[in-house]
């Protein structure tokens, strides 16, 4: 669990969280999570 402050966005959050994920090959999130990076950080 990450709690942060009101006005974190979520492209922070998920960068700090993205060691921590397990493998998996789907994921449900929101655009705010939208970003190649991410996607590309997931498929890794």
């Amino acid at each position: 669990m990450l709690l942060s402050e009101g006005q974190m966005s979520d492209y922070k959050g998920a960068a700090l969280m993205l060691t921590a994920l397990p493998n998996a090959k789907e994921l449900l999130g929101d655009k705010g999570y939208d970003a190649d990076w991410f996607r590309q950080a997931l498929a890794e």
